[in-house]
């Protein structure tokens, strides 16, 4: 026999998460979504001397050049309305990479 799941009005809700309380059970992981986080395939030439650039930063912090570009791309973008660039990690190096490479 499948559980039924207890439902709360939104205030509800609300309150009990700002009281600190557990409320895991009345979410369904399943549909849950990070708002603003779907992602579109976008194509974009670049000069072959920016993407030997981008290929020498990735190769020093041992990451893709896909994520070179999202990192650069946040840092430089700003939320509508925002007077702060987007946050993200910032990449300063990674395990096991060789220094001055």
């Amino acid at each position: 026999m499948k559980k039924k799941s207890a439902t709360l009005s939104a205030e509800e809700l609300d309150r009990r998460f700002d009281a600190g309380e557990d409320i895991s059970e009345f979410l369904d992981w399943d549909k849950a979504e990070h708002p603003g986080l779907a992602q579109r395939r976008v194509n974009l030439d670049l000069p072959t001397r920016m993407i030997q650039t981008l290929d020498l930063e990735a190769k020093r912090v041992c990451v893709p050049r896909q994520s070179v570009m999202k990192l650069w791309l946040a840092e430089r973008i700003r939320p509508p309305h925002s007077p702060a660039p987007i946050p993200v990690l910032t990449v300063h190096g990674a395990a096991g990479a060789k220094a001055n490479s």
